[in-house]
């Protein structure tokens, strides 16, 4: 089953907002204010609790150029975020616009910018960084 939804739909769901120290594998940091919906929240909206069962979310780009693999349990940690705002404004293109994941649990190559579709599977999805000889988890 697909569902084609809209960021207009998205806001309209319950917003939280977090402080997140955003840490990169090549050891810089920076600290930001992220708005935008619980990924526990969008599944619940959206009836996917069944697919919660299944091992990993895939994400990948609007292109499809970049993609992540996320094991379930940091998928649905309350803390992780379908993000649209980043210190109070809407995203731009360099921060991820329309729609980004923020990710906590992990590093942020983890942290996909642009999401424009999200699968769920019991086999791991395809990670860009993880084809480039990073740890596929990057967990932090």
């Amino acid at each position: 089953e697909v569902l084609n939804i809209s960021l207009d739909e998205i806001k309209t769901l319950p917003k939280t907002e977090i402080v997140f120290d955003f840490k990169c594998v090549e050891g810089w940091d920076q600290i930001s204010y992220w708005g935008g919906v619980k990924f526990s929240d969008f599944i619940s909206h959206y009836k996917l609790d069944d697919q919660t069962r299944l091992g990993y979310v895939g994400m990948e780009t609007p292109d499809k150029e970049y993609y992540v693999g996320i094991d379930m349990p940091s998928a649905i940690h309350p803390q992780t975020l379908l993000a649209y705002q980043m210190n109070d404004e809407l995203l731009n293109g360099q921060h991820g616009q329309p729609l980004r994941l923020i990710i906590p649990v992990k590093y942020g190559i983890k942290n996909l910018k642009r999401i424009g579709t999200i699968t769920f599977s019991n086999s791991r999805p395809r990670d860009y960084w993880a084809e480039q000889g990073y740890d596929y988890y990057s967990g932090l």
